[in-house]
């Protein structure tokens, strides 16, 4: 009997300890992805800048990062900065950081070809009344651009929480990490796997559910169900 309920408490910390990382994860990814939104909204507006070294310096940055792994680029900061610069890095620090210099690449298109897909005679109608083109842009143009932002947005949450689990290659303790540290000291190694499949299958669901309501919200004005 009491070797039962030692049983049981183990397999119960066992199971704290994935969700206290999972918890971990959807904190660095959230963080992640919102500095990605920042750093996309940068480029994309660079992108579609008249001044050239500024459209090619932005061109450069999505070239980068869209044609090299993540995972190199996790390395190159986490262990690439100390070698060339001296500067101490901090793991989950430089996690999120990948994870939203990565991800930018990306909104940057998203942001970039939503508002480009916005009729060019919404841009007229809003100068022709005394709009400036900012005031044009976050009154008319953007709101409608957020719209159809949603569903490849949700789509890149979803992304870039299934890449977190690379912060594990940089002692980032997140769920896979807490769950190879689970495996190592147990040898449990298919529940464990499993269990995190089923975590991240669950939040990356969340997440899509989510983005369909937020969609369905803005586009129609109607209240969630």
């Amino acid at each position: 009997m009491q070797h039962l309920d030692f049983s049981i408490l183990a397999e119960w910390q066992n199971i704290r300890l994935l969700l206290k990382s999972l918890w971990y994860t959807v904190a660095y990814t959230l963080a992640g992805f919102t500095l990605s939104i920042v750093v996309g909204t940068i480029v994309s507006f660079g992108q579609m800048a008249k001044n050239r070294p500024i459209r090619y310096l932005s061109l450069a940055y999505l070239s980068w990062f869209r044609g090299t792994p993540l995972l190199v680029q996790l390395f190159l900061l986490y262990y690439g900065l100390p070698i060339l610069f001296g500067i101490d890095t901090v793991p989950w620090v430089s996690g999120i950081i990948a994870l939203a210099m990565y991800g930018g690449a990306y909104s940057s298109q998203i942001i970039r070809s939503t508002i480009q897909s916005i009729d060019r005679g919404q841009m007229e109608a809003g100068r022709s009344i005394g709009f400036s083109y900012a005031q044009t842009m976050r009154k008319i143009i953007i709101p409608q651009a957020i719209i159809r932002m949603l569903a490849p947005m949700t789509n890149e949450l979803i992304s870039l929480t299934k890449n977190s689990s690379l912060l594990s290659t940089i002692t980032v303790v997140e769920l896979f990490r807490q769950a190879n540290i689970l495996i190592a000291d147990t040898y449990k190694t298919l529940e464990f796997l499993i269990a995190v499949a089923i975590l991240y299958y669950v939040v990356n669901n969340i997440i899509g559910l989510i983005g369909m309501k937020l969609e369905k919200r803005l586009s129609t004005g109607d209240d969630m169900r």
